[in-house]
C-alpha cells in the first residue's frame, strides 16, 4: 500500500472526502485544485502534497483520478502542457469518476491507449454523504487489468465497484442510476403531495414505509425535508440536467425514447428558470405541486 502513489484532481465536496480517505488508507496521495486554497486546506488536514498543476500532481503516481465537474473540465485537467498527461508515467493508470458522456470516456480511453496508459470511466454514487462515509458504489468501464489494480485502491472510499465492460459503459450504467433516481423523485413527489393533502403524518409514513417494497434511499433521506421545502442541500439540479441530458443523447444513439425522463428533464429546466438550479434534485417536489395546481 504504501508503494502505490496516488494523485487526485479535483477536491468538491466528492473529491475533498474521496481524496482523504486514499491518504488515511496509507497511499501517498498527491492533489490539484482549481482553487489553490482549497489544495492547501486539505493537505494540511490530511497531511498529503498540494501542487500547482495537474501535471506536477500526476507526476511519478501509479494512479490519477480526476472528480470534476464536466466533458469540459475534465480535459482542462487532462490535455494541455500543465494537463496530466503530460505528468502521467508510462503505465500509470488513469481514472476519471466525474459523470461525463460515454463518448468522452471512450475518447480518454483511445489517447491513453496511445500514450502508453490505462483509462478507467468510473462515475460514482452515492452522494456527499456516500464520499464522507467512503460507502461509494463506483460503475466502471474499461480493461480487467486496469480494474484488477484500482479495485483495492478505490475501496478505501466505495462500499461497491464493479466493471461493467468496455470503456464507456461505466458512464452508461450512470445513466441508469440517474434515469432510476429521477422516476424515484417523480413518484415520491406525487405521493408527499397525496399525503400531506389527506392529513397523513410524513414522518409515520416515511417509517412505515421505509421497510416495504416503497421503501428507498431517497424516501428514508429527503422525503421529510421535500415535506418542509428544505432543498439547500445535497446533489443540484444543475447536475442532474446535464446528467440526464447523456441519458436523452444516449437513448437517441441507440434509438429509444424516455418519456418519464423527458418529462423530469423538463420540469428540472422550469426549475432552473425560476433560479432553483443549485437547489437539491429534490425540490422536484416544487415543479410536481405547480404542475397539479394549474
Amino acid at each position: 500500500m504504501e508503494q502505490i502513489r496516488v494523485a487526485f484532481i479535483g477536491l468538491g465536496v466528492m473529491g475533498y472526502p474521496m481524496a482523504g480517505h486514499l491518504q488515511n488508507a496509507g497511499y501517498h496521495t498527491s492533489v490539484y485544485n482549481r482553487t489553490e486554497p482549497k489544495a492547501q486546506q486539505w493537505a494540511k488536514q490530511f497531511h498529503g502534497q498540494a501542487f500547482k498543476t495537474p501535471k506536477e500532481a500526476a507526476q511519478e503516481c501509479d494512479i490519477v483520478f480526476i472528480c470534476v465537474g464536466n466533458d469540459d473540465d475534465v480535459r482542462s485537467v487532462v490535455y494541455g502542457e500543465d494537463g496530466i498527461l503530460a505528468g502521467l508515467k508510462t503505465d500509470a493508470i488513469l481514472v476519471d469518476h466525474t459523470t461525463t458522456s460515454a463518448e468522452l470516456a471512450v475518447e480518454l480511453a483511445q489517447i491513453c491507449q496511445e500514450t502508453g496508459h490505462q483509462f478507467v470511466d468510473a462515475p460514482v454514487s452515492g452522494g456527499q454523504a456516500g464520499a464522507e462515509n467512503g460507502a461509494l458504489t463506483v460503475m466502471c468501464g474499461g480493461q480487467q487489468s486496469a480494474f484488477d489494480i484500482i479495485k483495492p485502491v478505490i475501496a478505501a472510499y466505495a462500499k461497491q465497484a464493479d466493471l461493467l465492460g468496455e470503456n464507456g459503459q461505466g458512464q452508461r450504467c450512470k445513466m441508469v442510476n440517474q434515469i432510476c433516481i429521477a422516476g424515484v423523485l417523480q413518484g415520491l413527489s406525487e405521493a408527499l403531495m397525496l399525503a400531506q393533502q389527506s392529513n397523513l403524518d410524513i414522518e409515520q409514513v416515511v417509517n412505515v414505509l421505509k421497510h416495504g417494497a416503497a421503501g428507498s434511499w431517497q424516501m428514508e433521506n429527503r422525503s421529510v425535508t421535500m415535506a418542509k421545502d428544505q432543498f439547500d442541500f445535497g446533489f443540484a439540479i444543475d447536475w442532474m440536467r446535464k446528467d440526464l441530458g447523456f441519458c436523452l443523447e444516449e437513448a437517441k444513439r441507440v434509438g429509444i425514447r424516455l418519456p418519464m425522463t423527458e418529462q423530469v428533464d423538463a420540469e428540472y429546466a422550469s426549475l432552473q428558470q425560476q433560479g432553483l438550479g443549485r437547489m437539491d434534485t429534490s425540490v422536484l417536489f416544487k415543479a410536481v405541486k405547480q404542475q397539479s395546481e394549474k
